[in-house]
């Protein structure tokens, strides 16, 4: 790339991507207005109808609004390598994720601390940043918030099928749940969404809407690729970027957060010259820190999607068509407005184990291979999530230029603690299918054929795929292997935090859309020396309806 003529500018903090936790940093920090800000994002403004519209959101994949990343080779996929569909627009991967607002376990924040020293990142100590960001349609609580930007609602519209996949996991033994975020992740229930009114709310409008935009001391760059951090010795002092082909450079008098996920951050990170010594060398880097947990401890959900044909109507089949998009456009209701994933359940595979392991997401269509395939089969599917990930892998770079796509390698199922966990929350899916509601309009099973040991194990290995939800590869901790501290600096570097999912030192169990922008809440006040008073949660409920599933 041939360095062109610009003119250098400065600002106090330069923020790199406006994705889930990235626009919630920017606007954090902007609200000072003595504090001048840069948000840098790679992609362009989110204005796509399939954006807003919840049940448009397969359509944006392997578009011009996808980076669309592969993995490497998967052992444990028999071979094959998975897609990751990413956004590449403001919002990021909440412009266009399912929406489903998960916050996780209570069990996943607390073994952040006491695992892996992250000091200040325990449930109490979060629960009030998610309380701050979120606007609740069911107001506030010793859980919610109602006043913060994130429009959080319950479902404009539930599928008959959907209700009757609820209908039957609670008659399986599964306990009512209408709050995941509340009391107890554990049993059944519907999911909230981050929706306003039927139509998607990304951290986009949630924290980058019209009258944010309009402040004199934010300044947001769209069609900007970082290229590199720009450092003075180990301080970083700004940010290199390429716009239109052009280089140009953007200097921070304080700090410089890189918030462009848990795939293209280590990414610029190792590019600048901040990762494996050796692995930097071997693509013509100049090493500037020797960091080799940078890139590792990529780990993502993985999910089995179980799909039958069915004598019900079909989301896609029989709801997509003008009138119901006329629907969804005058009202912000009707099938258009479902966000595909409806309803769900939180449960656990054996015992000992602090949280949930699997998740169940139940959706009104054949939704299996992403969504790649057109619906002309009336069908529901059961996805079954692994969310409590034993397996490890690593990103690395494919080379020195930045437009290269870097390797994935999650590793699926190369724990098989992970493969175990999978096969008996696939078997429970099956079970769950048996009951009442379900039996009755269940024709015939569509990727799985057989219930044998040999023909579930086949059927894992051929139509495992992500649930988009990479993390983990600059991990948070005061362990020798973390890349940031509990404060999210980037540890041998001055002015340098890191503020997104690759922060997470262990997956949280359920869709990690919600705790990043808790990540961006939580790291715009680091950024400030301020922070909230911890909460004082309350009890768990106790039950005495199983959660575990029978073996």
């Amino acid at each position: 790339m041939a360095q062109q003529p610009s003119t250098p500018a400065t600002y106090d903090y330069i923020v790199v991507g406006a994705g889930s936790a990235g626009a919630v940093v920017a606007s954090r920090l902007s609200e000072d207005p003595t504090t001048s800000v840069l948000l840098l994002e790679a992609g362009p403004e989110a204005e796509a109808l399939e954006i807003s519209m919840p049940a448009a959101f397969p359509n944006l994949f392997k578009t011009r609004w996808d980076w669309d990343y592969a993995t490497t080779p998967q052992p444990g996929l028999g071979g094959q390598r998975a897609y990751w569909p990413r956004m590449k627009a403001l919002g990021g991967c909440s412009s266009m994720n399912a929406m489903m607002y998960v916050r996780g376990a209570r069990a996943d924040f607390d073994g952040w601390q006491r695992d892996f020293g992250a000091v200040g990142w325990s449930y109490a100590d979060v629960l009030p940043y998610f309380v701050r960001g979120e606007a609740n349609s069911r107001g506030a609580d010793a859980f919610h918030g109602a006043g913060g930007p994130l429009h959080v609602e319950d479902r404009r519209y539930t599928h008959e099928t959907t209700r009757a996949w609820l209908e039957a996991a609670r008659m399986s033994g599964l306990a009512a749940n209408d709050d995941f975020n509340g009391e107890t992740q554990m049993g059944a229930g519907e999911y909230q969404v981050t929706c306003h009114r039927g139509r998607r709310w990304s951290t986009a409008e949630a924290y980058l809407g019209a009258e944010v935009r309009r402040r004199p001391n934010l300044t947001v760059r769209t069609g900007a690729l970082a290229t590199r951090v720009l450092l003075d010795g180990t301080r970083a002092v700004g940010v290199e970027h390429l716009v239109a082909g052009e280089v140009r450079s953007a200097w921070a008098d304080a700090e410089v957060v890189l918030s462009g996920g848990a795939i293209n951050t280590p990414q610029l990170m190792m590019l600048s010259g901040i990762g494996p010594a050796d692995h930097l060398r071997a693509h013509g880097l100049d090493v500037v820190l020797d960091a080799p947990s940078v890139g590792g401890n990529l780990h993502d959900h993985v999910v089995a999607p179980l799909v039958w044909s069915t004598t019900a109507k079909d989301l896609a089949v029989d709801h997509v068509n003008p009138a119901r998009l006329v629907q969804w456009q005058a009202t912000g209701r009707g099938p258009l407005s479902s966000n595909v994933g409806e309803t769900g359940a939180f449960v656990t595979t054996r015992g000992g184990l602090e949280g949930p392991d699997i998740q169940f997401i139940a959706a009104p269509t054949g939704f299996y291979d992403n969504g790649m395939h057109e619906a002309t089969v009336r069908s529901l599917t059961a996805g079954v999530v692994l969310v409590d990930v034993a397996s490890r892998g690593r990103l690395s770079l494919r080379g020195s230029d930045p437009r290269w796509k870097p390797g994935m390698d999650p590793a699926y199922y190369a724990d098989p603690t992970d493969r175990a966990a999978m096969l008996a929350g696939v078997r429970q899916a099956v079970d769950i299918a048996r009951q009442g509601p379900l039996a009755s309009i269940i024709t015939g099973a569509r990727l799985h054929h057989g219930e044998d040991e040999a023909s579930l194990q086949e059927f894992v290995s051929r139509w495992s795929q992500t649930l988009y939800h990479p993390v983990g590869t600059c991990a948070m901790g005061t362990h020798d292997d973390a890349v940031v501290d509990p404060e999210l600096k980037v540890r041998g570097i001055e002015g340098l935090r890191v503020a997104d999912a690759s922060v997470m030192p262990r997956i949280t169990r359920g869709n990690t859309n919600a705790p990043t922008i808790m990540i961006g809440e939580k790291a715009a006040d680091l950024l400030r020396g301020t922070s909230l008073p911890a909460a004082a949660v309350p009890a768990p409920r106790t039950t005495t309806r199983t959660q575990e599933m029978s073996r």
